[in-house]
């Protein structure tokens, strides 16, 4: 039976809200009941009192395809399931990323240590497979159901990846949280070039995302969960990917689990956020920061500041019975200083709309880094 039939035989004219819920719960748990937890030490529960699919609503502005813009409006974001709900979602999302990562856990409360008021995200990102529908739009479409407008994309020829990156709904009831209880980030999502890899990388992507059947539908649930929504590989095709794109190995390995969460470091209230004094304040602290290109990473016009950690790695168990260490996620740090058209405005007036907007290049083609061997393996 497919899921939209099942959803709608569970509606009668004397169903209750919370009836509809719970069977709205029972049918989502029987129809996930596939997916791959990542590891089994990292397999994380997220509720689902409020769960509800909307429909994927994609759409081209039809003017420059670069540069085209989507996005839902207010009455959408309101309407679909509320806020509370897509909350719930990105810290299902924070909680996997966090159990999984203890560098990322141990920055964040040392930054809170010392500036306790407030922590907010800059973006979150996610990789993806640019093939059977497993690319960009299978976790774009959840974020453009919540009200987030697509934005520039980015195109990393070298590396044979394109990303969009998708700015957040203006209203929000949460801005004084941290993290995903504050202001909402921007996301970012890049997609691998499968049809550009050999044809034996292709072969084995191809393979996974094939036997996942309709898994792309379920992007953000999987990141939620922390599972993979394809069986587990073996350790030689995880080798082969490797051996051509460590992106590629690393999103066979971590599906759509967050690649990194971004400290937005201007918003912190001490000296820390200036990222020059929050990185030499890491380093202090015994953590190793991406040196690709150097620590900082600076946009041509100067206004983007970036630095990022390395990533952390975990055990793997692959289906050939081998288990072995494979590079999960990382934390980033990014400043955006104030455009020239608002220097002269009283810092106390100064709004993030303010602020350079947007990502670069050439320093995310670096942050990419972050989980490459040769970070990981480098001697701090």
């Amino acid at each position: 039976m497919r899921l939209s039939a099942m959803f709608s035989s569970a509606i009668s004219k004397n169903a209750s809200p919370l009836s509809l819920y719970t069977n709205n719960l029972a049918v989502a748990a029987s129809s996930f009941s596939r997916l791959q937890p990542l590891n089994k030490s990292c397999r994380h529960l997220v509720s689902f009192s409020r769960l509800s699919f909307p429909g994927n609503s994609i759409s081209s502005s039809g003017r420059n395809p670069k540069f085209s813009t989507v996005s839902a409006s207010k009455s959408d974001y309101q309407s679909q399931g509320g806020e509370s709900f897509f909350r719930d979602v990105l810290t299902g999302m924070e909680t996997v990323y966090l159990n999984r990562n203890p560098t990322a856990k141990s920055i964040l409360d040392l930054v809170h240590s010392v500036d306790d008021e407030q922590i907010c995200y800059d973006h979150l990102a996610c990789r993806t497979f640019g093939v059977n529908g497993y690319g960009i739009n299978s976790m774009a479409s959840f974020f453009l159901d919540y009200g987030y407008t697509q934005q520039e994309e980015l195109r990393f020829p070298a590396k044979k990846l394109k990303a969009l990156w998708f700015s957040p709904p203006s209203s929000s009831s949460q801005d004084g949280g941290s993290g995903v209880n504050g202001p909402l980030p921007r996301v970012f999502i890049s997609e691998l070039l499968v049809d550009q890899m050999s044809l034996k990388t292709q072969e084995i992507i191809r393979k996974y995302t094939e036997k996942s059947g309709s898994g792309n539908k379920y992007a953000a649930l999987a990141s939620a969960l922390g599972s993979l929504t394809w069986e587990k590989p073996s350790y030689s095709e995880f080798q082969q990917l490797a051996g051509e794109s460590e992106y590629a190995a690393w999103t066979l390995v971590n599906g759509y689990a967050l690649n990194h969460v971004t400290i937005s470091t201007h918003r912190l209230k001490s000296n820390l956020r200036n990222i020059k004094k929050l990185n030499q304040f890491i380093e202090k602290n015994g953590f190793k920061l991406n040196s690709e290109g150097g620590v900082l990473k600076v946009s041509p016009d100067g206004l983007l500041l970036q630095s990022s950690t390395v990533a952390d790695s975990i055990p793997f168990c692959f289906s050939d019975g081998n288990k072995e260490s494979v590079p999960c996620s990382y934390i980033e740090f990014a400043e955006r200083l104030v455009l020239p058209q608002y220097k002269n405005l009283p810092e106390t007036e100064i709004k993030e709309s303010h602020r350079r907007d947007g990502f670069e290049v050439g320093n995310a083609d670096k942050i990419f880094e972050s989980t490459s061997k040769e970070q990981l393996t480098r001697r701090a």
